[in-house]
């Protein structure tokens, strides 16, 4: 197995691409603690699981809070014994608008959801990683940081700073065998976009790729497996795009 005895953190993992990957991780070998808002669906995430032989923990987590991804790394390690997968998927998104009419609450959520959530969850959990002599980090960017969203312009800023801050941290741990890289997926059939569908948008954004569909967290999921094993051993600070080619366009 790909992941077997490993230990991994991921964030958001009780729906969407974050459950995708608890599962796939699972399968593979990998003991999960998933950190999430939301008890019911990460409760589901957990039992599913465990019923199929395999060992996941949760922990209430809102990755806005430094103190709530904190506990979480403490957890795991108190449960596990280490740390050596640590998957910052969790991110929401805001109502679309203009800028000078996104509110202030706003901007300020998605960015300390979607971008401090991925500093707190590195600054918490690399610690962890070099006393086992290394680990993999994945972050979870979007298309719209790579290319830009019009209306959408706090969730564009805080993927594109994830971006960034992949690259940095890459090259910062680098030499203690970290490897920090992240994932940006396009249009995946997930809570977000579940919201999108009674847009009379949704016709358009569902078939703006080369492979005229949406995509699903399965297919997201396997890509973060790959950079979690040791397959991924000699790529770190890379951006792997997950959309269908949707940057292609049609």
């Amino acid at each position: 197995m790909r992941l077997e005895d490993k230990i991994a953190i991921i964030t958001g993992g009780g729906s969407g691409i974050g459950r995708a990957a608890a599962l796939r991780f699972s399968l593979e070998g990998a003991k999960v603690m998933i950190g999430d808002r939301n008890e019911q669906l990460s409760l589901e995430t957990v039992q599913l699981i465990n019923e199929n032989g395999g060992s996941a923990e949760y922990l209430y987590t809102d990755v806005s809070n430094p103190e709530d991804v904190e506990n979480l790394v403490k957890a795991t390690v108190d449960t596990y014994g280490r740390l050596d997968i640590l998957v910052n998927n969790a991110g929401i998104s805001h109502a679309e608008n203009k800028l000078s009419d996104i509110p202030v609450a706003d901007w300020k959520k998605v960015v300390d959801v979607c971008l401090n959530g991925v500093y707190y969850g590195m600054k918490y959990g690399i610690p962890e990683l070099l006393k086992n002599g290394g680990g993999s980090v994945i972050n979870t960017a979007s298309v719209a940081g790579i290319k830009g969203q019009k209306l959408l312009a706090a969730y564009t800023a805080a993927k594109s700073g994830v971006i960034a801050v992949t690259k940095s941290t890459a090259l910062e741990y680098g030499k203690h065998n970290i490897r920090v890289n992240a994932i940006a997926p396009g249009i995946i059939d997930t809570a977000i976009t579940t919201e999108w569908k009674n847009s009379s948008k949704w016709e358009i954004l569902s078939t703006a790729n080369a492979l005229r569909r949406v995509g699903h967290p399965e297919e997201v999921a396997n890509v973060l497996l790959f950079l979690a094993s040791e397959e991924a051993s000699f790529i770190t600070g890379t951006t792997i795009v997950v959309d269908g080619g949707t940057l292609l366009g049609k």
